[in-house]
């Protein structure tokens, strides 16, 4: 929603003023369709041949983004802690029985619970994967935690692509309006031998191409580039999450100081209250007996 307002407001705002000193948007309207042509035209293409398809798909999905905010809500971190209790709950007791839950995630009692987690394959693959490794004796917790911290950069560098992406364009859009710009002046300069006010509406169509450049790049590409950006880095803190714990957790703390260790690491507008989650965890304990 408040994507939705900052845009309206950047129209409302730079055409308000413009047309408050007096502007006319004649002129604007007239040239609008054709620099939209040439400056939009050229900064898809150049989009397309600086990324292969699935970038592509990626960028156009996570543009969304701007609109929905993060993926994982406080809930879900809450979620998230009472689930990771569950398991190491289960696995201090019977390391033969959380097989049965991180084997087979799907058809798992306890990650049923949970369907937004378990919709996310990277995040359940990182809990499977890391208390399989633990089960396997491989269970040194600087090297887990490595491993784990390589891995989530990795998929923070993926995620990040789509921000990169949008960067670039919103680079090179204010180039891309001089170019426009240019070839209006060139136009004009085509009919010299015109009276002033014709050619000064040639100068002004060439323009739009300059200020439509910058107002795309400034207003909206940009935004939308640190927008996703944001979130991204936002939803990655879910992530770090699962490591906190599972690390803790090689550690050979009890379950519950796990899960501490990871509300006291979760952010502080995402962290539930430590009242909250004892009831959270109060009811895992009840379905657990």
């Amino acid at each position: 929603m408040i994507g939705i307002v900052g845009i309206a407001t950047i129209f409302v705002m730079v055409f308000g003023g413009y047309l408050a000193a007096g502007g006319k948007m004649g002129i604007i309207i007239k040239s609008l369709p054709f620099e939209m042509m040439m400056i939009g035209g050229a900064a898809v293409g150049a989009f397309l041949i600086s990324n292969d398809m699935g970038g592509v798909k990626h960028t156009i999905k996570d543009i969304g983004k701007v609109f929905k905010g993060p993926k994982w809500k406080p809930d879900d971190y809450r979620d998230l802690l009472c689930l990771l209790f569950a398991l190491i709950r289960i696995q201090k007791a019977n390391p033969v029985e959380v097989e049965q839950h991180i084997e087979d995630p799907e058809n798992s009692a306890i990650f049923n619970k949970y369907p937004k987690i378990l919709g996310d394959k990277e995040a359940v693959n990182l809990i499977s994967d890391t208390m399989r490794s633990a089960s396997m004796n491989y269970d040194d917790p600087h090297q887990v935690e490595e491993v784990l911290e390589k891995r989530i950069e990795a998929n923070m560098h993926h995620a990040l692509h789509s921000s990169h992406a949008l960067q670039a364009i919103a680079d090179g859009l204010p180039a891309l309006g001089i170019v426009a710009a240019v070839l209006g002046v060139i136009k004009t300069m085509a009919s010299i031998d015109q009276p002033p006010e014709v050619l000064g509406t040639l100068i002004g169509g060439a323009l739009v191409g300059t200020f439509l450049g910058v107002f795309l790049a400034y207003g909206f590409f940009g935004p939308f580039a640190g927008k996703v950006k944001s979130v991204v880095e936002e939803d990655g803190h879910f992530y770090q999450l699962i490591r906190e714990v599972l690390v803790a957790n090689l550690h050979n703390h009890a379950a519950a100081i796990c899960i501490e260790v990871g509300r006291q690491n979760t952010p502080s507008h995402f962290r539930p209250g430590f009242s909250e989650l004892e009831e959270a965890l109060k009811s895992v304990k009840q379905d657990a007996a």
